[in-house]
């Protein structure tokens, strides 16, 4: 973690700018607030670090970590789950998830040195609706697997961009898909007035995350070579990973879709309604590819936007549902399906006192040192007895239930099993 090392010492004030002549001195325009509030703040913070002598941390640099990556230091991959493990691209994929939220220097090192892969690309995608790159995004090559990774960025804390495309609720429709989440679409790509057009003349100022990465897809995979490539995401991230094939089905990308071994998604929210539903499980048929989506106990996310007359929204695909003992079971759905009942949230008040002891105490003695919890993650738990449900998205919980998931599991899975057909994770 980077730290901020503070000496005050007396120095003469920096000059004062009216917001005008900020905007000036800035190089923006007077009334764009969504370029002037951040350049005024920025202003502000490096003012007063040349006044109090504050040594700033390079948010840039190989070392700087996020405030995700801050509650779950691990960086290595689980030394126990080797390439031909059942269990290695959903342990894989959750730590890929995780590393999203950081900077591209620390990518670079992450999967350089601690993962032995390539690091193929770091992208910052451009989202035409907000008019600025708000979308991320890396893709990586395991040689040992022959098999690329795309990973998205999911919601970033305290990220008002983020949490606009999260809220964003409106339907995209088309006839042939159903309603989408307005707000996933954008992120993902979605062309102001033209909508999801086959081609796109090429932006290099203005990459969109889709077409960049289905041009990117194409260029690795080809007749020569047997790669296939997997896709990933926690929270947005995972919303994006979904729509990500969704949208190479409507262009009828069918050979991309034949290289892809599946999508992972951990604390997803729900991206569209029954007939998008329905759409994407005759794509799951025809182009064989697993979706599975990862379900932590009582993460809120995965139960919104809800599945009611109101919003109408559905899940679909297997949904892996692990309990606060890391214990995990295919389902259809989620339990406490939206979130909505009096006697969940007085469980969910119960269970929040129970993982405070577990990842402190238990974890540790039980499964080793690298379990333990550090002390911010402590208090982001404790939000969960304010707000319950919002400490169990966290990506620590699930790099855990990736680790730990009884391989089991995935048989059921490989034997082309559906949900319904596996109650609490015994085949019928």
């Amino acid at each position: 973690m980077a730290y901020i090392h503070v000496s005050i010492v007396p120095k003469a004030p920096s000059p004062c700018y009216s917001p005008t002549e900020m905007d000036r001195r800035e190089g923006g325009n007077v009334g764009e607030l969504d370029h002037v509030e951040p350049q005024r703040f920025r202003a502000f913070v490096q003012s007063f670090a040349r006044l109090c002598k504050l040594k700033m941390p390079d948010r840039e640099s190989e070392v700087f970590v996020s405030f995700v990556g801050g509650l779950d230091w691990r960086v290595e991959l689980d030394q126990n789950i080797k390439p031909g493990d059942s269990r290695y691209f959903g342990a894989l994929a959750a730590m890929a998830a995780k590393l999203t939220y950081e900077n591209e220097a620390f990518v670079r090192r992450i999967v350089r040195d601690y993962w032995k892969m390539e690091l193929i690309g770091y992208y910052n995608f451009w989202n035409d609706y907000q008019k600025k790159n708000s979308t991320q995004a890396f893709m990586v090559y395991d040689q040992t697997t022959d098999m690329i990774i795309i990973a998205f960025r999911g919601t970033e804390p305290f990220n008002a961009d983020d949490c606009r495309a999260d809220l964003d609720i409106s339907w995209f429709e088309l006839d042939q898909m159903g309603k989408i989440h307005g707000g996933f679409m954008k992120a993902l790509g979605l062309v102001m007035e033209k909508g999801w057009p086959l081609n796109l003349d090429e932006d290099h100022d203005r990459p969109l995350g889709y077409y960049t990465l289905r041009e990117k897809l194409k260029e690795k995979l080809n007749p020569t070579n047997e790669t296939r490539f997997m896709v990933t995401g926690h929270s947005l991230g995972g919303a994006l990973s979904i729509l990500f094939p969704a949208v190479l089905a409507l262009h009828r990308e069918g050979l991309l879709l034949e290289r892809l071994e599946g999508v992972y998604t951990f604390g997803q929210p729900r991206v569209g309604d029954t007939k998008f539903k329905e759409f994407m499980e005759t794509q799951l048929r025809n182009h064989g590819f697993r979706y599975l989506r990862y379900v932590y106990c009582n993460d809120m996310i995965p139960r919104t936007p809800t599945d009611d007359s109101t919003f109408l929204y559905k899940h679909f695909g297997s949904c892996i549902y692990f309990n606060s003992c890391y214990k995990g079971k295919i389902l259809e759905e989620q339990p406490d399906n939206n979130y909505m009942s009096v006697i969940a949230w007085i469980l969910m008040l119960l269970n929040a006192a129970w993982e405070l002891v577990r990842g402190l105490i238990l974890m540790p003695m039980i499964k080793g040192p690298e379990y333990k919890e550090c002390w911010l993650l402590m208090l982001v738990r404790l939000l969960g007895f304010v707000l319950p449900g919002l400490s169990a998205h966290n990506p620590h919980d699930y790099c855990n239930a990736t680790r730990l998931i009884s391989p089991q599991i995935y048989h059921q899975l490989q034997h082309h099993r559906r949900p319904e057909e596996i109650i609490d994770g015994k085949e019928e």
